[in-house]
């Protein structure tokens, strides 16, 4: 039986593979980063996750990997998926190079599923006329992955998939390759719908994001607390706002909106809106630390330290952090001269940047909270005698200054 072969080795793909081939299954791997191969066949991970060590070892005799595209029955596409800055539109430039890869060397009656998170047009308008132009009798999918750095393997194991296909016999048959070892409702549909499903859950939550932090805007002008706010907002049984926060990163919630707004913008105007407002509030953050910084009477920015550059909680991924979004506001403003840290982060990304926490506090006067990472909650009491903005809700409203 040929080989599942996984094309793109990052955040997703790779935990794909690897959860393939713990269960049992055949997989090549490929990635065109020759480095990142080398380094998988040697057994070494390239990114941290829960779990993932312990699914490296368990998935090793049945797993390879390699820069070209292996001789497949089915091909897994989980590549970026980035968007147009001027035109919103998705960038589908890494999900044709890959098919067109696929298309080299696959059979007639090949699967091709696209897991990366792509616009529901994309399937159509990018990838079948490269079918169509290359003469191969290939089968297309789309199964949107669904799962959140942290929680990786336990969310590949335990959420629901949905699975859309042009016909049922190819559904059946990616059903099949899931259920090893998904053991959750796995869901079929068209490609389309799959594709639309997977962006509204995360325009949903960006949506509700943006409302939230309206809503700490708000609640500073009329001078309430907007925690206790949304506490007793939630205790009504249907509803449910989240907490404000410094912005929006990561590769899914703010980036996936925009898809909608690039190829419909004449209907998507709440979410156009609620990109602004997340986009807006780094620059938001900025705004509210320059009024701290007059009220205490602190004029210099070095003597300013920011904890936090990845997008997430007690995670390595730093895409599209509030974190590296503030540090380019104050790049614009002309400000540097800042502290900035995070424990998870052991590259250099910013002037400025620190890797101990000692380094952090020394000479520093006022502390930016902009990640509730476990460490600062853990030593709190280190930040005594400093003036501290809580921007994430990382001390539970044990700070001088709040969002």
């Amino acid at each position: 039986m040929k080989p599942i072969n996984v094309i793109g080795l990052g955040y997703i793909g790779l935990p794909t593979a690897l959860m393939l081939a713990a269960n049992g299954v055949e997989v090549v791997g490929t990635d065109i980063n020759q480095a990142l191969v080398d380094k998988l066949n040697a057994g070494q991970l390239t990114f941290e996750e829960n779990g993932l060590p312990e699914l490296m070892e368990k998935a090793s005799s049945k797993v390879k990997f390699s820069t070209v595209c292996a001789d497949s029955g089915c091909y897994i596409i989980a590549v970026p998926t980035p968007y147009c800055a001027d035109t919103k539109k998705i960038d589908a430039k890494y999900i044709v190079a890959a098919v067109k890869s696929v298309l080299e060397i696959c059979s007639d009656g090949a699967i091709i599923c696209v897991e990366s998170t792509i616009a529901p047009g994309t399937i159509d308008e990018a990838v079948r006329p490269l079918v169509a132009a290359s003469g191969k009798q290939v089968k297309l999918a789309h199964a949107p992955e669904r799962v959140i750095p942290g929680n990786m393997v336990h969310e590949l194991t335990n959420n629901s998939r949905t699975v859309g296909a042009d016909d049922e016999e190819t559904a059946e048959r990616l059903v099949a390759l899931y259920r090893t070892f998904c053991q959750s409702e796995i869901v079929t549909t068209d490609v389309k719908t799959a594709a639309l499903s997977k962006v509204v859950e995360n325009t949903y939550r960006d949506i509700n994001i943006a409302f939230a932090n309206e809503l700490s805007r708000l609640c500073h002008f009329e001078g309430v607390d907007v925690r206790e706010l949304v506490a007793l907002a939630n205790r009504h049984p249907r509803v449910n706002v989240h907490v404000p926060g410094p912005g929006v990163g990561g590769h899914c919630i703010s980036v996936d909106p925009w898809f909608l707004v690039g190829d419909h913008p004449e209907v998507m105007t709440v979410v156009a809106a609620s990109r602004a407002v997340n986009d807006g509030q780094p620059r938001y953050v900025f705004e509210r630390l320059q009024a701290i910084m007059l009220t205490e009477n602190i004029t210099d920015f070095a003597r300013v330290a920011f904890y936090g550059l990845t997008f997430k909680a007690n995670v390595d991924d730093t895409r599209g952090s509030p974190g590296l979004q503030l540090f380019e506001e104050m790049q614009k403003d002309g400000i540097c001269g800042a502290t900035w840290y995070d424990p998870y982060v052991a590259d250099k990304l910013v002037d400025g940047q620190v890797f101990t926490p000692d380094e952090f506090l020394a000479n520093t006067d006022i502390v930016v909270i902009l990640m509730p990472h476990d460490e600062i909650k853990e030593n709190a009491d280190a930040l005594n005698g400093r003036v501290v903005f809580d921007t994430c809700d990382a001390l539970g409203g044990d700070a001088g200054y709040v969002l």
